[in-house]
């Protein structure tokens, strides 16, 4: 078995999505990861999404893109955030995808920086998240696609910051549509041994986005990428590596270099 690949649309040079898959295929990547924007964005793109799909154009999956998010301090914020991934789940589920991920909250509070205290309790974030989870768990188990909740480091959220987080979050919520994304990025801040982390998540896990150290590409920084590849190998992961990062050079030789280390990375005996 191997873990496919699947890179995000705005790191891919081209007019359209069509394009852009065109030179991700011949790059090594197996699918386009799509970002979702505020204002119900994915939505108004279906036509394009159609034709890109009608075209052959593998879209598992979407990240949200927004500057509010579902943990956020703002009820009404929240609820704008619940109303587009709703929207994002419904759009992947017609696009034959697997689901739509999003963080608790992303660039709104953080301990580690003043003021350090939130104007919310631990148990108030707790019991929105919660809430939150299971609305949305719930549309996505109706559309026959996940939900996937993104820890992000100490420094960009405060809620989720690790892997055992998001999966007792999961736990509590007890849906099969709600699971968790680990990032690589994040891990490499937060997790104390990143291989444990990934085999304590593993019943929970479902889907990874990567990048290095550094947060540029696979290749670029100081990860152990086989380990790494090796450790959702062992764990029977059966998603898909998505790459979010920031690209060093050339974007088209930073895009290869990046599948080539992530192709490489995985045991010999695994694909055969």
């Amino acid at each position: 078995m191997t873990i496919p690949i699947a890179c995000q649309e705005q790191l891919l040079p081209g007019t359209d999505l069509i394009q852009k898959y065109a030179l991700a295929t011949a790059l090594g990547y197996d699918a386009i990861e799509l970002r979702g924007r505020g204002d119900l964005a994915l939505a108004r793109r279906l036509p394009e999404l159609r034709r890109a799909r009608a075209a052959g154009v593998v879209m598992p999956t979407v990240c949200v893109e927004m500057d509010h998010f579902i943990g956020d301090f703002d009820a009404e914020r929240s609820r704008d955030a619940v109303r587009n991934l709703r929207s994002q789940l419904s759009v992947i589920a017609e696009l034959g995808g697997v689901g739509a991920m999003t963080p608790a909250a992303w660039g709104m509070f953080s301990r580690r920086l003043p003021p350090f205290d939130p104007p919310r309790s631990p148990a108030g974030d707790r019991q929105l998240l919660v809430d939150t989870l299971g609305e949305l768990g719930e549309h996505a188990r109706a559309e026959g696609v996940a939900l996937f909740l993104e820890p992000l480091n100490r420094y960009e959220d405060h809620m989720v910051n690790r892997l055992d987080e998001a999966v007792m979050l999961c736990a509590v919520v007890g849906l099969p549509s709600v699971r968790v994304v680990a990032d690589t990025f994040h891990m490499n801040i937060e997790e104390d041994d990143v291989h444990r982390a990934l085999r304590a998540a593993a019943p929970y896990l479902g889907h990874v986005q990567v990048s290095d150290s550094n947060r540029y590409q696979p290749g670029a920084g100081h990860l152990d990428w086989p380990a790494l590849l090796r450790t959702l190998l062992e764990i029977d992961y059966r998603g898909w590596l998505a790459l979010e990062c920031r690209l060093r050079g050339d974007p088209v030789r930073a895009l290869q270099q990046a599948a080539t280390v992530l192709r490489h990375a995985q045991p010999r005996q695994a694909a055969a």
